[in-house]
Order: C-alpha cells, then structure tokens, then sequence
C-alpha cells in the first residue's frame, strides 16, 4: 500500500490471486506508460564510476548468452532491430538497456507501442541492472551512454512502458525526469485479452494470437497530466 498506492496495490493482490489460481493461465497486468527527456549533460561526474563500462551488444556475441532471458525473446529483439547496451564492471556483466527505434512489439501481452514523433522519439525497454548491483551507479551508467548516443542521432525523447507494480522502476525513471504519459490494463486468459487503455484505443477485445492492438502515444504532458501524475505514489 505504501509503495504502490490502494488501487495499484490491489490490482497486484489480484494478480498474484489469480496467477494462484489457474496456475497462471490467467494474467491481469497493468502498465504506466511514461516520457524521458534525453539528458543534455551527463548524470554523473567523470570520476564517478570509472571501473564500469558500457559497449553495445550485437547478434552473436558471447555475452548474448548470459543474458536473463529466454533465447527466442533475444533472438527477436535483435530480429526486428532493437539496440542492446551492456554494462560491465571489471568485465564481468552487471547489467543492460535496450532501445527500439519506431514501434515496439512488447514481450509480456498482444500489444505494438508507437511513440511520437518517430523522429526524435526512441522507445526504451527492459533496464536491468544485476542484483547485487542495484543501489550502485549501473543504472545511472547505463543512462549516461543511452543519452550520449541518442543525443548524436538527435533523438529528444524516450518512451517505455513500466509495470504499475515495479515500484523501484517507476521511480528510478521518475528520478531521470520522465513524466506519465499514459496506462493501459491487461487481462490475458490464453489466447483471450482484454485491454483497457488511457489513450487510442481506450477498449479492445482480441480472440487470437494474430490480434494485436497499438497504441500510439505523444512524448509530451498530457491534459490531464497533474489528476493523472497524483496516480502514481513517488518515493
């Protein structure tokens, strides 16, 4: 309750509820969808966290193969043009950002994301950073070559969606200056989702693996962003 406010606080007891329940055949979700402005100056000093560095990742290399996560979820990523950022410190990994040019097809639900405008906007996803690492200057270091390197290609913003129960995320993101954008929920029962989103469009039904709904959202405050911004709990 403290950490992520009633309502989302109980969207996650019903999650795990449900997860219980039909042995996770059932999956209700629920995203804030939120706007990074690309930092103009680094976020740490030049002295700061010397002893990591970040390299990009291409198809192939070795270090693809320690990754967190399932083979085919890399193999697509890398498919359809994603960019991976690897930290290392006394090159042993500790940690990755992946940034996708255009749409977004996400990994968990049936769902394209699209961020405007397409030009200066970049979509980031899936920051992790080593467990025994969190807390140190990984996630700052990451950052600091994902803004370097937009900025060279003139991109202004970054847009990513980030799991209403990821408290840590959400407020990590919010720390960098991004603001809320827009939410979605999902209710996925095998081939069967429901979703509900904040923008265009607000309801859609899917009965098939093939369905997949986008959603189109602008890098800038929304209307209602100060009702919509007391939403989320910030630590």
């Amino acid at each position: 309750m403290q950490e992520l406010g009633w309502w989302d606080a109980l969207l996650y007891l019903l999650q795990a509820g449900a997860l219980r329940a039909t042995r996770e055949r059932l999956q209700l979700r629920k995203y804030y969808f939120v706007a990074q402005p690309i930092a103009s100056s680094p976020l740490l000093p030049a002295h700061r966290a010397a002893n990591i560095s970040v390299r990009p990742a291409r198809h192939g290399d070795a270090i693809v193969r320690d990754f967190p996560r399932p083979a085919a979820v890399i193999e697509r990523r890398f498919a359809t043009g994603a960019e991976c950022l690897v930290a290392y410190r006394e090159n042993q990994f500790v940690g990755f950002l992946w940034l996708q040019s255009g749409a977004y097809v996400e990994d968990e639900v049936r769902c394209r994301f699209r961020p405007l405008p397409e030009e200066s906007t970049v979509w980031d996803f899936d920051v992790h950073v080593e467990l025994r690492e969190r807390g140190s200057f990984v996630f700052a270091r990451l950052w600091d070559e994902a803004n370097r390197l937009l900025r060279s290609r003139g991109v202004r913003w970054s847009v990513s969606r980030i799991s209403a129960f990821n408290a840590a995320s959400l407020n990590a993101h919010i720390r960098l200056g991004a603001f809320p954008v827009g939410c979605a929920y999902f209710m996925v029962l095998g081939k069967w989702q429901l979703m509900i989103a904040s923008g265009c469009p607000r309801l859609r039904v899917s009965l098939g693996r093939l369905s997949c709904p986008e959603i189109v959202m602008a890098a800038e405050r929304p209307k209602a962003y100060s009702r919509f911004r007391r939403l989320i709990r910030v630590a």
